[in-house]
């Protein structure tokens, strides 16, 4: 070896060559673990991108970086058990390390399972009451999991420290049903949590139902653990807690289908004929491409001095095609009355007595003045 060189190695601190082995290890340990993960990935991306169904590709994609770090973890283990530097080094982070990846995996691998499933339970179709009673399921449970995996992997890294382990062993008792039982008393956050896995359970509103809350009409756009997104019609957001849905009245107008039976009042003049109006009534409803088939009917369910009251009935598929087929019917009944019968129109009558049969008191003379 030339002189300068082991001059040089000479120099260095004594402790040099075993920072150098270790750091070379742990190098090739993450090369290989890198390696093995581009290789294993880029054979599952083949074999998903020849799968039919796009739940495998959505798996792989969720389990991509967990496994990335997951792998490289492990070639960091496989390197501290060849040198001792690197296990003393290990050992200090792997108690944070190992829990957080395994919680990291867990909840990866549950996302995509709920996301695959989410896909299959389509509610863009007309009959969709089991696909939005599974996505209201999937929401509420998955958020669920994800509390109780991210709570447990916290617990389990606390455990790790030692000034802080008995705050990990409280933690991670208090995630016990009696704990959850006895905290929803007198913690608002626990007792919205219950109140969300309970509506999973009894389903009083699933994703997509109509609802009416604090006289607002909207859909159910989004359930969590502690609070219910309503998209009003007018594209503003109701923010409405859990357990509101429990222990409050409210509508909801898709509980066992979409179908739903709307009303357009008329107030007409006593004189309209009937028979005509329910013919036109009837050959309008049942030319619009709105109306199910399901039910039609016009009546009279009031009257008056000057008018009478004329409910017509229709049924249509859903509450938006019902709102829409009532302003169709509405409009189109009104301009029917005005052009074909427009003596049906409600009016006001004042009958003026006989000017000739009047008797009026013949006012007294004025006298002139002075």
């Amino acid at each position: 070896m030339p002189e300068p060189m082991q001059n040089l190695i000479d120099r260095l601190p004594a402790w040099f060559p075993d920072v150098a082995f270790a750091l070379l290890l742990v190098g090739l340990g993450v090369f290989a673990a890198l390696l093995v993960h581009r290789i294993a990935f880029r054979i599952l991306d083949r074999i998903t991108g020849e799968s039919e169904t796009s739940s495998d590709g959505i798996v792989v994609a969720h389990i991509r970086r967990p496994a990335r770090w997951a792998l490289v973890a492990l070639g960091i283990v496989l390197a501290a058990r060849e040198t001792a530097l690197v296990d003393d080094a290990w050992h200090k982070v792997a108690g944070f390390v190992m829990p957080a990846l395994v919680g990291w995996m867990a909840l990866s691998i549950m996302k995509a399972l709920v996301e695959a499933a989410v896909l299959k339970a389509d509610i863009t179709v007309s009959n969709n009451l089991e696909a939005r009673r599974k996505r209201t399921r999937l929401a509420i449970f998955s958020r669920i999991g994800a509390f109780l995996i991210i709570f447990v992997t916290v617990g389990l890294m606390l455990l790790s420290i030692p000034g802080v382990r008995d705050v990990g062993v409280t933690l991670m008792a208090s995630a016990g049903l009696a704990g959850l039982a006895v905290g929803a008393a007198a913690q608002p956050a626990l007792k919205s949590l219950i109140s969300g896995l309970q509506m999973a359970l009894t389903e009083p509103i699933r994703i997509d139902d109509v609802v009416i809350v604090d006289g607002q009409w909207g859909r159910i756009e989004d359930i969590r653990t502690t609070y219910v997104v309503v998209k009003i019609w007018d594209e503003r957001r109701l923010i409405v807690p859990s357990n509101f849905f429990l222990e409050q009245t409210f509508q909801n107008w898709t509980r066992h289908g979409a179908e739903l039976l709307g009303t357009v009042f008329l107030h007409l003049d006593p004189l309209a004929e009937i028979a005509p109006l329910r013919a036109a009534f009837e050959d309008m409803v049942e030319n619009h491409p709105l109306w199910d088939g399901r039910a039609k009917a016009m009546q009279v369910t009031e009257t008056g001095p000057s008018s009478i009251e004329v409910r017509l009935l229709m049924s249509a598929a859903n509450s938006a095609n019902a709102f829409d087929l009532r302003c169709a019917v509405r409009e189109g009944m009104l301009e029917w009355i005005r052009v074909n019968q427009p003596r049906a129109i409600a009016r006001q009558r004042v009958d003026a007595p006989d000017a000739a049969g009047l008797e009026m008191d013949a006012a007294p003379p004025i006298e002139p003045a002075g």
